[in-house]
C-alpha cells in the first residue's frame, strides 16, 4: 500500500457510505490504423475497438486520504501512487467539482497487465464511474467523457463499450453497430510492452523502411469498410479477412517471440491472428466456442505464452454493480 498522495481539507459529506463498485471491460482493437507522427508527439488513428469479457472491478470506499489497493492477476505490477490512472481520475472528478479527492480505491484485476487490452484506462473509467456515485457529483456522461479523453486516448471507450471507431488520438468515438458475438482467446505474454516504446519503433520503423513516418509521409488512417459491414453483420470469417493492426510489426520488433504465439493459434484453427494493440497479448478469433476452446488448449500446450483466457465480445462498458 503506497503512502497517501493526498490530504483532505474539510468537505462536505459523501453522498453514500457504502462503498460502490464498478465493473469495466478489456477491449481488442479488430482495427488500429496509425497515421504519421504529428508535431505534438502523437499520431491521428482509425481505432475499432471491440469490449470483450474480461473485467476489473473498482470500488470506491470514504476515506480519509486518497489511496489505491490492488489484488488479483499481476497486481504488483499496478502503481499505487498518484501515477495510477485510477487515482488521477478521482483527482480529475474532485478538482472539477471542488472536493477533495477522499476515497479508497480498490482494483480487483483481472485484466492483463500492460497488454495492450485497456487495463490501465478500465480501472480509470471504473474510478470516475465508482467516485460520482459515491461523491454525489452527478457529473453529465459528457463531463466524464472529457475527463476521460484528458486522461488517456483509450479511456473514453472503457467507459462507453461495446463497439467504437475512435478518431484523433483514438479518443473521439463513434459508436458501431454488431450484429453478432464474436469467439476471441487472449494469450498473455509474460512482461508487458510499453505502449509509447511500441509507438517509437513504429515511427522507427517506417524510418528505415525510406518511407518516412510523418504525417506527411504516412497516410491518412482510415477505417475498412470490409470491417465494419463485418462487425455489422456478426460474420466472424468476414472480420477475420479484415482485421490489422499498424503497430504489430512494431510489437514483433521489441518482442520477436511474439511470432511464436501467433503461429501457434494460427496452427490451431484461429480465424484471424493478431497482437492486441500494443502488445503483448496476443488476440485470436475464433469460429464458435467450441473452436475457442480448441485455440485456447493448443495455445496453453505450445509454452509460447504464460496464461490463456476466452471470452466474447461485444461487452457493455463501465457499469456499476453491487460491491
Amino acid at each position: 500500500m503506497a503512502a497517501p498522495e493526498h490530504r483532505s481539507p474539510p468537505r462536505s459529506p459523501v453522498a453514500v457510505t457504502r462503498p460502490v463498485t464498478a465493473r469495466v471491460p478489456a477491449k481488442v482493437n479488430v482495427q488500429l490504423a496509425v497515421g504519421g507522427l504529428r508535431p505534438d508527439g502523437f499520431h491521428d488513428l482509425a481505432n475499432v475497438f471491440l469490449a470483450v469479457g474480461l473485467h476489473d472491478e473498482v470500488t470506491a470506499t470514504p476515506a480519509d486520504t486518497l489511496r489505491i489497493t490492488v489484488e488479483g492477476a499481476d497486481a504488483g505490477q499496478v502503481p499505487l501512487d498518484h501515477t495510477n490512472l485510477a487515482a488521477r481520475a478521482a483527482v480529475a472528478l474532485a478538482e472539477r467539482h471542488g472536493t477533495a479527492p477522499a476515497v479508497h480505491l480498490h482494483i480487483a484485476k483481472d485484466i492483463p497487465v500492460a497488454g495492450g487490452m485497456a487495463g490501465g484506462s478500465a480501472d480509470a473509467a471504473g474510478a470516475l464511474l465508482a467516485c460520482d456515485a459515491l461523491w454525489g457529483t452527478k457529473a453529465t456522461r459528457e463531463e466524464l467523457l472529457d475527463i476521460c479523453a484528458d486522461l488517456g486516448s483509450d479511456i473514453p471507450f472503457s467507459l462507453v463499450g461495446g463497439a467504437a471507431l475512435g478518431r484523433g488520438r483514438g479518443e473521439l468515438l463513434t459508436p458501431l453497430e454488431t450484429g453478432g458475438t464474436f469467439h476471441w482467446v487472449f494469450a498473455v505474454a509474460d512482461g508487458g510492452l510499453s505502449t509509447p516504446a511500441v509507438y517509437r519503433e513504429c515511427d522507427r520503423l517506417r524510418e528505415a523502411s525510406g518511407a518516412g513516418a510523418g504525417v506527411a509521409d504516412v497516410p491518412d488512417p482510415e477505417p475498412s469498410p470490409a470491417l465494419l459491414d463485418a462487425l455489422r453483420t456478426g460474420d466472424a470469417t468476414a472480420l477475420a479477412a479484415a482485421v490489422s493492426n499498424d503497430l504489430q510489426p512494431a510489437a514483433l520488433s521489441l518482442r520477436p517471440a511474439l511470432a511464436a504465439t501467433l503461429r501457434a493459434g494460427a496452427d490451431a484453427g484461429a480465424l484471424a491472428s493478431l497482437v492486441s494493440g500494443s502488445g503483448p497479448t496476443c488476440a485470436f478469433l475464433a469460429k464458435d466456442t467450441e473452436a475457442a476452446q480448441a485455440v485456447a488448449g493448443a495455445l496453453a500446450a505450445s509454452g509460447t505464452c504464460r496464461t490463456v483466457r476466452i471470452t466474447s465480445g461485444p461487452a457493455p462498458g463501465a457499469r456499476l454493480v453491487d460491491a
